[in-house]
C-alpha cells in the first residue's frame, strides 16, 4: 500500500478521540493502525485508547508490535508510538455486543469514540442493531430482509443476513483510496455519494457514514450507531420496515429490518 501522505491529510483539522476500535489486525487493520500512529506523531489526532480486535492472537498487528516494541520503525524514531494501543483477542460480533451495549447504556462516556471498519468484515453494526430491535419487541417477530435494488447504482448484489452490497464503481478500487472529489479511476468528478442517495426518498436509510479522516483512515462515529438505534426504535413500529446502511461515498452495505406481528 502507498505510504505517501495526501495534501488533504496535511490540511485536515486535528481531531481528538476517546476510544478508537479497529476491526481486524490483519493486513488492513495493521495498515490503519500504522497510519493512525503516523497521524498522531504528526499532531493530527490523539486518542485515549485504541483497540485492535481480532480472533487471531498471532495476527499481523501482534507480530508488528513484537518485532518493533517501541514502535519506531517507519516513524522517524518518534518514541513509543504503541502507547495507548491494545489488542483484544475476540470474535468481532461478541466484542461489539459488549462494547456497543456499554455505549448504549452510557452514551455520554462514548461521545468521542469511533470505529475503523474492515473492507472484509460482515455487516457487523447492522447485526447489532437487529439484535437491539429484537430485544425491544416482545410479542413481535423482527425479521431481516434484503432491500430491493437501488436505482442508478451500477453494481449491487444481494448477500446473506439481509444485506445488499452496492457500489458506484464497476472497477476494483485501491484499498487506500480516500474517495476524493475527483475520482482517481475515471479522472472525472465524483458526482455520486451514498451519504446523499440513501438518506433521501421514501426508501431512505439510517446511514452509518464511513468518512476518510487522518492519513486516509476511514471511520464511523459511534454516535451514528447509537442514533441509528434510536431511529429504528421510532420508525419501525410506525412503518414496519427500516433500512440501515454502512456506507462510504462509493460503497455500501444496506440491511433491511421488518416487523411482523405475532
Amino acid at each position: 500500500m502507498a505510504d505517501a501522505v495526501d495534501e488533504r491529510d496535511i490540511l485536515e483539522p486535528r481531531r481528538d478521540y476517546g476510544t478508537i476500535v479497529v476491526v481486524g489486525g490483519g493486513c488492513y487493520g495493521s495498515q490503519y493502525v500504522r497510519q493512525l500512529r503516523r497521524a498522531r506523531v504528526a499532531g493530527k489526532t490523539t486518542w485515549s485508547h485504541l483497540i485492535v480486535v481480532d480472533r487471531d492472537a498471532h495476527c499481523l498487528h501482534v507480530q508488528n508490535v513484537a518485532a518493533d516494541p517501541r514502535g519506531v520503525i517507519h516513524l522517524s524514531g518518534a518514541g513509543d508510538s504503541w502507547a495507548a494501543i491494545d489488542f483484544v483477542e475476540a470474535e468481532w460480533a461478541s466484542f461489539f455486543d459488549d462494547w456497543l451495549g456499554e455505549a448504549q447504556a452510557a452514551p455520554a462516556n462514548h461521545h468521542a469514540d469511533a470505529i475503523v471498519p474492515s473492507p472484509l468484515m460482515p455487516h457487523l453494526l447492522f447485526d447489532w442493531l437487529v439484535t437491539r430491535a429484537r430485544a425491544r419487541g416482545p410479542g413481535e417477530e423482527i425479521a431481516v430482509e434484503v432491500p430491493g435494488e437501488l436505482p442508478n447504482v451500477p453494481w449491487q448484489k444481494a448477500g446473506m443476513g439481509g444485506t445488499r452490497y452496492a457500489s458506484y464503481a464497476t472497477w476494483i478500487c485501491p484499498i487506500n483510496c480516500i474517495e476524493p472529489k475527483k475520482c482517481p479511476h475515471t479522472g472525472g468528478p465524483r458526482d455520486w455519494s451514498f451519504h446523499e442517495s440513501l438518506t433521501t426518498g421514501a426508501g431512505r436509510a439510517a446511514v452509518l457514514r464511513v468518512t476518510h479522516r487522518h492519513f486516509g483512515v476511514g471511520m464511523i462515529d459511534l454516535s451514528d450507531v447509537l442514533a441509528a438505534d434510536a431511529w429504528i426504535a421510532d420508525i419501525l413500529p410506525a412503518r414496519g420496515v427500516a433500512r440501515i446502511a454502512t456506507a462510504s461515498h462509493c460503497h455500501a452495505a444496506i440491511g433491511g429490518i421488518a416487523m411482523r406481528g405475532p
